[in-house]
């Protein structure tokens, strides 16, 4: 791995039309995406159809289509890649959920879906929703809990990319986690 200012100078080089940083950028920039897969697969229930692979082939196609964005750094990468990464996510479970009765799902009685909802823990799409949610009274606390929880970002990381102190990074986010746990705890209130 390429040290951190490398990732940077190739991501600003290549926002400025030079084409062979692209070339140079394409292995660093498909491993760093293959991690943050990896970070979101972790997260899911472990039939999920979706590989990891299959997740970074789909954002390194979107992110490739972004039109002449100005990378500032390699933790703006990451955080736009975090923000594809979830819609992606959150793409494929709702389309898996629109689908008709049938197919592959798992038919449980009532007395079991209060078990089964305890054990698979908060969904992406219940959590991008909740972070919407957040995000209509405070935007940068929900970029805070994208970038850190979804970017797997460092508080460090975080604060450069949002151009705020860590310690407010360190505040809001332990405020939108305490927010975000009430929100998934009682989903039905809302």
């Amino acid at each position: 791995m390429p040290p951190r200012s490398e990732a940077t100078d190739l991501l600003q080089a290549w926002s400025n039309g030079d084409q062979s940083a692209f070339d140079k950028l394409v292995p660093l920039v498909y491993r760093e995406l293959r991690v943050l897969a990896k970070q979101y697969m972790r997260r899911e229930r472990a039939d999920h159809p979706l590989q990891a692979t299959a997740l970074v082939n789909e954002a390194y196609i979107r992110l490739i289509d972004v039109n002449r964005i100005q990378w500032q750094n390699r933790s703006h990468f990451l955080a736009v890649a975090a923000q594809t990464m979830r819609r992606i996510l959150v793409e494929f479970g709702r389309q898996r959920n629109r689908q008709k009765r049938g197919g592959d799902a798992v038919r449980v009685t009532i007395e079991d879906a209060h078990d089964l909802a305890e054990k698979r823990g908060a969904d992406v799409i219940a959590l991008s929703d909740a972070l919407s949610a957040l995000a209509t009274f405070d935007a940068r606390m929900s970029q805070v809990v994208e970038l850190r929880f979804f970017g797997g970002l460092s508080v460090q990381e975080t604060a450069d990319v949002l151009k705020v102190s860590p310690e407010t990074v360190m505040r809001e986010w332990k405020t939108a986690k305490a927010w975000l746990l009430r929100e998934l705890s009682h989903p039905a209130a809302h």
